[in-house]
């Protein structure tokens, strides 16, 4: 967590911003590529879809809400599937904003947090649908201010716990996010934090937009209550469309023997018996 690094000036600096001060403007753009679109590039390889097709030869967002993110592959294909989908989302956030924090420090890991963030929601390798940014966002509240991830931490599991919403609860948190950033951290000795409450601002934004059909449907009572298993409607939905792909094959059969059953089938297509 780098909010522990923060004491030193290397923690606000980065590794480069604290060796090399003095930096001319092609060397600024070009370690913009680095905690920018390599961040945002790392967030488009989505663990969701990846692990949908690897291992279930499917898409993910060919089923439920439509949502490459963890809730969602949960309800469809299960606990392991989840726990891998939530390792990959959580591991390639924090090696972004590491990437970011080398550069120019605080600022940088805070921006290349919110490009991997994009990423997830809008990955360039998964024609820009992807997952809705919590994961990204639980992993950024870890590395850059352990205070407000443990404050969110127990708002969500509260509100989880009480409505059975994940969305709703992601919400929420997504709301006090800037809040609680600009209450508990002022004061700070760098410049840059004007930036990181817009972009706190945008990220509450963006997860608020992306969740809205959530936040419809709960409120007319449509919306599905998470459990930590595989959603028995899914399993219902496939049980139901293996019966329908087996029935044909058994209605064949007669299907192709009794033609005299037809209308003007008078019986013309059975096969006459040898004398």
């Amino acid at each position: 967590m780098l909010y522990f690094f923060l004491r030193y000036q290397t923690g606000y600096m980065g590794l480069i911003g604290s060796l090399w001060e003095n930096r001319a403007l092609p060397a600024e753009l070009a370690l913009m590529v680095i905690y920018v679109l390599i961040p945002y590039l790392l967030g488009s390889v989505n663990t969701a879809i990846i692990v949908s097709a690897r291992f279930y030869h499917d898409d993910v967002r060919n089923h439920g809400s439509g949502n490459a993110g963890f809730t969602n592959i949960m309800r469809i294909y299960g606990k392991r599937a989840a726990v891998i989908t939530f390792v990959g989302d959580f591991l390639k956030t924090v090696l972004a904003i590491m990437i970011g924090w080398c550069c120019l420090g605080y600022l940088t890991a805070f921006i290349a947090g919110f490009a991997c963030f994009l990423g997830h929601i809008f990955p360039v390798f998964y024609q820009f649908r992807g997952g809705k940014g919590i994961l990204c966002l639980t992993a950024m509240l870890f590395m850059l201010d352990w205070r407000i991830f443990l404050i969110l931490l127990a708002v969500f599991l509260l509100m989880v716990g009480m409505t059975k919403y994940i969305s709703f609860g992601s919400v929420l948190c997504s709301m006090l996010f800037p809040l609680l950033f600009n209450r508990l951290n002022q004061g700070r000795p760098f410049t840059g934090m004007w930036i990181c409450q817009m972009i706190a601002i945008l990220i509450a934004f963006i997860v608020v937009v992306k969740h809205w059909g959530n936040l419809k449907r709960i409120f007319s009572g449509t919306e599905s209550k998470f459990e930590f298993r595989k959603s028995k409607k899914t399993v219902d939905e496939e049980a139901a469309d293996n019966s329908a792909e087996e029935t044909p094959a058994v209605s064949e059969k007669p299907a192709r023997v009794n033609y005299g059953a037809l209308p003007g089938g008078n019986g013309k297509n059975t096969k006459k018996k040898k004398k």
